[in-house]
């Protein structure tokens, strides 16, 4: 808690100061519009960004993270809460912060029972697709925002400043970066002014507001902003706990999931060490401070982090600056803040989640693992068809049974020796030379009750195959475990080859296992030998008609 504190520098000030400026300018048009996302009033979402980032300075493990509101977070929370209240209701605010509070006490006790290994059950394919799937959710539903209508009823002056704003948005994020690289600035400053490029647009909307005719033309706005630092919340709906509870496990999982991605690639970069159980903790506070602010669910954003860091942030210290000049924002006069247009808000969540649709992890999933890849898609299929918490689900479902499909089918090869040494290969991929009477299979995986049958139907097809093997020599350097059932079919398997006067032999057995099979019975009741290495039972089976 506070480590970074303890050893600040004054040399890191400067960085920090100009990350909690540029960071608190992209916040308040964010926050406000992944606060529409979420079904809430946009105040809610700079309500989200001041406490809670607060509070994950004091209890995560990352120096540069950016933690508050985020686009898919904020969908979760829409599809959850908009079954049960209307959008910008009171009681609408009153589940958000509920949603916060579930999650944030589900993080807060898997930090504290140490369940930081739950960041691997999402594999990165999975976890693509449904990035993908919730970015074109979110960015279909702004539509009629950015419209001012529903299609094809477009409202003409609506659609004029949405589409303009979106287009104006897009060339930013195309074209500014390297116009401003050319006028001399350099190339971290020019990202840096790229990424405020949604501000200078809000901003742009609200002065034609302000100084033209749409409002009388019914272009839409926020609305009033009340000034004012956010509250202590303590309401809550009783009725409401028991639909809240699973879905606020769900959002918990993907806040974890969310964050931890974003704070590794960071962490790479500066040669930092991630504490997984640190960030539970960090994230949960982080959210239980979000439902006591009267926020919604938040999370570390990748986007948004990128930012923080390449703007010079090199402690939360940064963080604690944008809470602050947030808390400023809310504290000064807001009216400006109510003449934003809601097109404009629209066309900023629009090109934010579109710079999500990053599609090469699908491209390297179709080369090297076609199963990855249609797990990729039926995740985001899930997404679009049913919605982003059946896509959640069937994520982690695809995830699991990827890899339980994959345990029960372990490689296992037929080996032979390599000619004038010592080692040993497949006899697949290699010109070894193999021994008719001796059948050496390697097994490419831990024994467990999920793959011994297939490894044992396995072994009696190879033994079927090699007719004349009367020495069967089981290669177990790369098993680190065997569970009782996978024991209980070895020792079925070698009382079935004794009776057949087919020898079974182990070699390279690894210590722990060795450790345990020395408390079984299979050792003394072994129909063969247990060897060192592959090379020592090669030499002592050679020739070898007999079981010992």
């Amino acid at each position: 808690m506070l480590q970074w504190l303890k050893h600040y520098r004054r040399d890191q000030l400067p960085g920090d100061v100009s990350a909690g400026l540029v960071v608190a300018m992209m916040m308040i048009p964010q926050g406000m519009a992944y606060a529409l996302v979420a079904g809430l009033s946009p105040v809610v979402g700079i309500y989200a960004s001041i406490l809670p980032p607060i509070v994950y300075a004091l209890f995560g493990s990352s120096m540069t993270q950016s933690v508050g509101p985020m686009a898919i977070i904020s969908l979760m929370t829409a599809a959850v809460i908009g079954p049960l209240a209307a959008p910008g209701s009171a009681l609408a605010g009153v589940l958000a912060a509920q949603l916060a509070l579930v999650s944030g006490g589900v993080l807060l006790l898997c930090g504290l029972l140490r369940m930081g290994f739950l960041a691997n059950f999402f594999s990165r394919p999975v976890m693509s697709g449904f990035t993908v799937g919730s970015a074109l959710v979110i960015a279909y539903d702004q539509i009629h925002t950015l419209l001012g209508a529903e299609l094809p009823h477009a409202h003409l002056p609506s659609a004029a400043l949405g589409v303009g704003s979106l287009l104006l948005l897009v060339l930013a994020r195309q074209y500014l970066a390297g116009v401003l690289k050319r006028c001399g600035l350099s190339p971290v400053a020019a990202d840096v002014c790229a990424k405020l490029a949604p501000m200078l647009v809000v901003l742009g909307g609200i002065g034609l507001m302000a100084f033209t005719g749409l409002a009388e033309m019914g272009v839409r706005t926020t609305g009033a902003v009340p000034a004012g630092l956010p509250h202590l919340n303590l309401a809550s709906s009783s009725a409401h706990w028991r639909a809240l509870l699973q879905p606020g496990l769900l959002i918990g999982f993907i806040v974890f999931l969310m964050s931890m991605s974003a704070a590794q690639s960071l962490a790479l970069k500066r040669n930092e060490k991630l504490v997984s159980n640190h960030e539970l903790i960090g994230l949960g506070a982080a959210n239980v401070a979000s439902a006591l602010s009267g926020g919604f669910p938040v999370t570390g954003s990748l986007s948004r982090s990128a930012v923080n860091f390449a703007a010079g942030a090199n402690t939360p210290l940064a963080s604690l600056i944008t809470a602050m000049l947030l808390a400023c924002a809310l504290i000064a006069p807001t009216g400006w803040l109510a003449l934003l247009p809601l097109p404009t808000l629209a066309a900023t969540i629009i090109v934010a989640v579109l710079g999500m649709l990053e599609l090469g992890i699908l491209r390297t999933a179709w080369r090297y693992d076609r199963g990855d890849a249609l797990a990729w898609g039926a995740t985001c299929l899930g997404v679009l068809v049913m919605g982003v918490e059946a896509g959640v689900v069937i994520g982690v479902a695809l995830s699991m049974g990827t890899l339980i499909w994959r345990a029960s089918r372990p490689h296992i090869a037929v080996l032979g020796r390599i000619a004038g040494s010592e080692h040993f290969r497949n006899i697949e991929r290699y010109p070894a030379e193999t021994q008719p009477e001796l059948l050496a299979l390697r097994i490419d995986a831990n024994l467990f009750f999920g793959n011994v049958e297939a490894v044992t139907g396995r072994i009696e097809c190879e033994l079927a195959t090699h007719q004349s093997a009367r020495q069967l020599l089981l290669v177990m350097s790369a098993v680190s475990s065997i569970d009782t059932t996978a024991l209980m079919a070895l020792a079925e398997l070698n009382q079935s080859l004794k009776r057949r006067g087919i020898g079974l032999h182990l070699a390279e057995v690894k210590g722990p296992v060795m450790d345990r099979l020395r408390n079984s019975t299979l050792l003394p009741q072994l129909n063969g030998k247990l060897f060192l290495s592959t090379a020592n039972a090669w030499d002592q089976l050679h020739n070898v008609k007999d079981v010992a």
